[in-house]
């Protein structure tokens, strides 16, 4: 799968779950200090593409994903 289409993907997420502007989720942006995400935010997101994408995402991995970039990173090599 190419990165345009999971970063598509992960943004559609990301603009159902948080109240952000679709030209605020760039590669980028930091899902806390950026987009507003709080913890809630973050575990309901990333139980979502867990889903989407068919793939579990690893405790030791969630604290590295910080930006939108990371977890489209993270979500590309996993699939």
């Amino acid at each position: 799968m190419d990165r345009n289409t999971v970063f598509e993907k992960v943004k559609e997420y990301i603009l159902m779950q948080l109240p952000v502007e679709a030209d605020k989720v760039v590669d980028t942006a930091r899902m806390i200090e950026d987009l507003g995400a709080d913890s809630a935010n973050l575990m309901m997101l990333i139980m979502d593409l867990e889903t989407e994408f068919n793939l579990t995402v690893e405790d030791e991995a969630l604290g590295t994903i910080k930006t939108v970039g990371d977890i489209v990173d993270y979500i590309q090599k996993k699939v």
